[in-house]
């Protein structure tokens, strides 16, 4: 997979920005205003939630039109020897049995978690009661039809259906924990990507044109929203096509509970980071803005490294094309800045937190609490690292992400950088010329 599946993906994306900002969200006048009146909801958030669309196919059509994806063996179907529906049917028959009563368990955490019922989830948790119904049924056929044309349709869903059904004698617990994992990760995810796409669209919707052009700081303010955008809609994208005729199913989910520690604290509703957490970094501090507002000069320069920190991060994220998702092994990425670092988000993400916060500059809070927020940030710097330690633990079972790991070790210039740090640190102990395995993240 190469560069043409994400920039398909974002020339729809910006395409449907452009034209939702010319013609607005009015129901009345927008040339979307019929379709818009369909939902009972604001025009604006309908506008945001179609940009998935506008994302997605693109990406799609590249998938199967340029790429030819569904061809790959990799995506366990041939499509030369279909089987007879009456010969596939009493397994598709338990598998729905055993996807249905996924999604039942998934509907039952959304509905015992409060934190659900309040903020942005409450968006998702509506957008996914309408759409219950529609995907139970679309379901049937989808199952019915895939089924005949997989070299082995007896999966993870097939035998957690077995279980459900009571036909299991013997359970295959490895597939069924495989399948378990899997829907957790787009249950636990798509619930909060649902939830927050509409907000970066409406406000780029909404923000004038001569605001954008004001300074540094808005220049870049709009430039960063942007490509947030991106990354929220490929994520999000990423986690609602885990299909197999895209070649975008998951391999496998994070076996690991130290993984899934590391993730889950970094969103809600266990994120560490925010106000009155335990790695809250921002107490008494100002942004980048603030400090500099009386030096254009660092205006510009402040702002347009933010600018690329920001735009290799959504870079890392559309690199991926249909493939995003946290805690999965859905391919191996190595273009694009994964070919300059094992971990570009994190890194950039990281480095942005930094610039833009500024945590050791503080308003009327003195050196202390400045140096609590240097140390927190560096507390985020380390769970991110952690997270780094448990995806690369995972992934390291594939013999094409090894290959790619030693590659990156002796060829890429952040590991090697890395590696040369700690052997000018060191010096007394190299006793040989290989290049040490050091985290680049």
């Amino acid at each position: 997979m190469g560069h043409g599946v994400g920039i398909a993906g974002l020339a729809g994306l910006i395409a449907w920005l452009a034209f939702v900002r010319a013609t607005g969200t009015d129901p009345a006048t927008s040339p979307i205003g019929p379709f818009m009146r369909l939902f009972r909801a604001e025009p604006a958030m309908v506008a945001a939630y179609l940009s998935l669309i506008a994302c997605g196919l693109p990406m799609v059509l590249w998938s199967l039109l340029v790429d030819k994806v569904h061809r790959r063996a990799s995506t366990g179907i041939d499509w030369t020897r279909p089987r007879a529906v009456h010969e596939t049917l009493d397994i598709s028959i338990v598998k729905l049995a055993g996807l249905w009563a996924t999604w039942a368990l998934i509907a039952l955490f959304y509905a015992a978690g409060r934190w659900y019922w309040s903020g942005s989830y409450l968006i998702s948790m509506e957008i996914f009661a309408h759409l219950a119904p529609v995907l139970l049924i679309v379901s049937i056929p989808y199952v019915i039809w895939l089924d005949r044309y997989l070299v082995d349709p007896r999966d993870g869903a097939w035998s957690f259906g077995q279980v459900f059904t009571g036909q299991a004698r013997v359970a295959d617990r490895t597939a069924i924990a495989h399948h378990l994992r899997a829907w957790a990760v787009k249950g636990f995810f798509l619930a909060f990507m649902v939830g927050i796409v509409p907000w970066g669209f409406m406000q780029l919707v909404a923000l004038p044109a001569d605001v954008i052009g004001r300074g540094p700081v808005e220049l870049a303010q709009f430039a960063i929203l942007l490509m947030f955008l991106a990354d929220v809609h490929f994520a999000t994208v990423g986690y609602l096509l885990t299909m197999r005729p895209l070649d975008a199913h998951i391999r496998t989910a994070n076996p690991y509970l130290a993984g899934w520690l590391a993730a889950l604290i970094c969103y809600p509703p266990l994120i560490l980071m925010l106000e009155n957490g335990p790695l809250f970094y921002s107490t008494g501090t100002r942004d980048w803005a603030f400090w500099f507002e009386f030096h254009p000069w660092l205006l510009w320069s402040v702002g347009g490294m933010l600018v690329l920190l920001t735009g290799v991060y959504a870079w890392a994220t559309v690199a991926f094309g249909l493939r995003f998702s946290n805690l999965t092994h859905r391919g191996i990425i190595t273009h694009g800045p994964y070919a300059v670092t094992r971990h570009p988000a994190y890194l950039s993400k990281n480095l942005y937190w930094w610039l833009a916060t500024i945590p050791f500059l503080t308003i009327d809070t003195g050196w202390a609490e400045a140096a609590r927020n240097a140390a927190m940030l560096l507390g985020v710097n380390g769970v991110y690292y952690w997270r780094a330690k448990t995806e690369e633990k995972h992934l390291l079972g594939d013999p094409a992400y090894r290959a790619y790991y030693d590659w990156m070790q002796s060829h890429a210039p952040v590991p090697r950088l890395f590696a040369l740090a700690m052997r000018r640190k060191s010096p007394a102990i190299v006793l040989t010329p290989t290049v040490a395995a050091v985290p680049d993240a």
